[in-house]
């Protein structure tokens, strides 16, 4: 196994991580953003404010996503399993 070979797996696991967690990073971003406007406007400092609403809409986005997450990750883990006897010689 040559260092470039390595170098391409470690980044496409890396490639897969991003993509697999972007889905709640962006929601949880998104309502984050909300929520801070929304205090902003009001002036309500409550930290559960912001916490609980993201925290909720992390975990609907996992789920909503959960199906395809799957997917990527088995197609990920066929592909590098196909792979192994390439890698040994």
């Amino acid at each position: 196994m040559t260092p470039e070979t390595v170098t391409t797996m470690m980044a496409e696991a890396i490639k897969i991580t991003l993509i697999v967690a972007a889905p709640m990073l962006l929601l949880g971003l998104v309502v984050g953003l909300c929520i801070s406007v929304f205090s902003a406007v009001t002036q309500i400092q409550e930290m559960t404010l912001t916490f609980v609403p993201k925290i909720v809409a992390v975990f609907l986005a996992l789920l909503a996503a959960l199906p395809w997450i799957i997917e990527k990750l088995v197609t990920y883990t066929t592909n590098l399993f196909a792979s192994i006897p390439t890698l040994v010689r």
